[in-house]
């Protein structure tokens, strides 16, 4: 089975915010070199027209992969991109600049993704914001996967949200209200309902690692879906142990302290990520599964139509 990092915003120095191909081509060029077949390249939130020529970057970088198909290089395939906004809360923003949220409006989405419908593969969307779930159901009509993230909803809402078409979580526990004994709240409904796929970062940094055995001990384990989160400075040559996992506006090195804790990427690869949990003792075709079977699966995908 081919391997598929389905959120990754970039690597090595590279990420989704140049305007140059090379770049993106890079990024897909460096996943590959740890075993990744194929790549999600995830757009930052931001001013839709900004937001517009990142996707056109990576459109190009896809042009350029099928019309060099047959060259022997070893690279992932660019397979669409995951838009990380702009319809999310500000008050769960992570490291993303709130200053580009917007309120869910259909003919914002609709400019937004002109023209790049074939392209689109997932949106992430926070469910309890008003008109988000028309947007679910647009994008969903489309072709689109929802993913629900950046978020401060309530069991009832991303049910709400699910039941409107969205299929996913964003990166669960991450950017999202966590669980309560009174209010589950979307972590909660991520965990326990058996339909909707859960991005783990399963990262040293993210979770837990106890958090992240009870997520599969708990969850429908056909529905976990291992993601990088990975960002420019992730294994970087100018950190030497490659393992950041903070960097501030400048690239620079911090610790979690000095950003209140809020974490800018994940610091692994998902091939990386895997080897971890085996290490942990989740069982290794389980975890294998999580970056293969699973995520074909929840994009509706086969083994034929990953090929660069």
């Amino acid at each position: 089975m081919q391997t598929i990092d389905i959120h990754t915003h970039g690597i090595a120095g590279f990420d989704t915010r140049s305007k140059d191909t090379d770049a993106i081509l890079k990024i897909a060029e460096i996943q590959a070199s740890y075993r990744v077949d194929a790549i999600i390249p995830t757009i930052y939130s931001a001013p839709i027209h900004i937001m517009r020529e990142n996707m056109a970057i990576v459109k190009m970088a896809m042009d350029m992969q099928k019309a060099h198909h047959k060259k022997p290089i070893l690279v992932a395939s660019i397979i669409g991109v995951h838009l990380e906004g702009p319809f999310l809360n500000p008050s769960y923003c992570g490291a993303l600049d709130h200053c580009s949220f917007l309120e869910p409006d259909i003919k914002t989405f609709e400019e937004l993704v002109d023209g790049f419908e074939d392209m689109v593969r997932i949106i992430t969307i926070a469910p309890e914001l008003d008109g988000s779930t028309k947007i679910i159901k647009n994008a969903r009509d489309k072709g689109v996967k929802v993913g629900m993230g950046h978020s401060n909803a309530t069991y009832a809402e991303a049910e709400a949200g699910y039941n409107a078409g969205a299929e996913s979580i964003t990166h669960i526990f991450n950017a999202m209200r966590g669980i309560h004994h009174r209010e589950p709240g979307i972590a909660g409904f991520g965990l326990l309902h058996a339909g909707v796929y859960t991005e783990v970062i399963a990262d040293p940094y993210h979770l837990h690692p106890e958090t992240i055995k009870l997520i599969f001990r708990v969850k429908n384990h056909s529905r976990i879906i291992i993601i990088s989160d990975s960002i420019r400075d992730t294994n970087c040559t100018r950190f030497p142990d490659g393992k950041q996992n903070m960097a501030d506006s400048n690239g620079f090195k911090i610790t979690p302290s000095q950003r209140n804790g809020i974490l800018q990427g994940g610091s692994m690869t998902i091939t990386e990520s895997t080897q971890r949990l085996v290490g942990m003792g989740i069982d290794a075709k389980t975890v294998r599964r999580c970056i293969t079977e699973n995520p074909a699966t929840y994009l509706d995908i086969d083994e034929k139509s990953i090929c660069a």
